[in-house]
């Protein structure tokens, strides 16, 4: 096989895993933070050890892949490059860190599952980029890069606002979980995973490339289920939690 063709199988391989794992959380919630029981998955790791396992290759590997690439020294290639590691680089480094809380544990099948996933991501969309896309420098003009970024941009705001909403009341409620107020939960029970869906639909679009759609229908299978998980268990826990607030569209859902 040639390596368009690996790159083409990875691809539709990760679009149809996205579909099974919807199917699968819409059943069952993945085994981690207030869904983790502590026993049955194995041996587990402190979350913030976690993440940095899951996220590393993303940034890592992103770079290696790219770099090998035939255009990437090229413009918009590198813009592009900056926009996937202004996400990852904090989801990566910084996130963990913020995090670090030894009592809250992951179990190592679910963040080596991750860091199998980021390593394939990281390929295709990295290689796409570098290698089979081709973006000449008006393509920073174009109305679908525009579009996307700023999709890109406003979902990351709303990614770690939400985020930073959390970890103060985790910080001020050590002792297990409260109501989050203000912000985007004045609607939605986990604007933090609206924001991330709609980073990934900005890159998808400002990439306009299978292999970032791939990305953002992997993302949305894994955080519209959690969403809807983390929604119910939010409304059986706390019997003052606000009744119009959805679980991740404002009004819809």
């Amino acid at each position: 096989m040639t390596e368009v063709q690996v790159h083409n199988f990875l691809v539709w391989e990760t679009i149809a895993v996205s579909a099974v794992i919807f199917l699968f959380l819409l059943v069952r919630a993945a085994p981690y933070g207030r869904h983790y029981g502590g026993s049955g998955w194995g041996p587990h790791v402190p979350n913030s050890v976690g993440w940095f396992i899951m996220e590393l290759p993303a940034t890592v590997l992103f770079l290696a892949f790219f770099v090998y690439g035939s255009h990437a020294r090229e413009v918009v290639p590198l813009v592009l490059l900056a926009v996937w590691q202004a996400h990852y680089i904090h989801r990566s480094f910084i996130y963990p860190l913020r995090t670090s809380n030894n009592r809250r544990k992951m179990p190592l099948i679910v963040a080596g599952s991750g860091f199998i996933f980021n390593a394939v991501n990281a390929y295709i969309n990295a290689r796409f980029i570098s290698e089979f896309g081709h973006y000449d420098l008006a393509w920073l003009g174009d109305i679908r890069f525009l579009a996307g970024l700023a999709v890109f941009i406003g979902g990351m705001v709303l990614n770690l606002h939400s985020d930073g909403i959390l970890l103060r009341l985790r910080k001020a409620n050590a002792s297990g979980y409260k109501i989050p107020e203000g912000g985007a939960f004045r609607f939605v029970s986990c604007p933090n995973y609206l924001g991330e869906i709609l980073e990934w639909a900005g890159w998808a679009l400002a990439t306009w490339s299978l292999s970032g759609l791939a990305f953002f229908l992997f993302t949305a299978a894994n955080l519209v289920p959690r969403a809807r998980s983390n929604h119910k268990w939010c409304k059986e826990t706390f019997a003052a939690y606000p009744a119009r607030r959805k679980a991740l569209i404002p009004g819809i859902f």
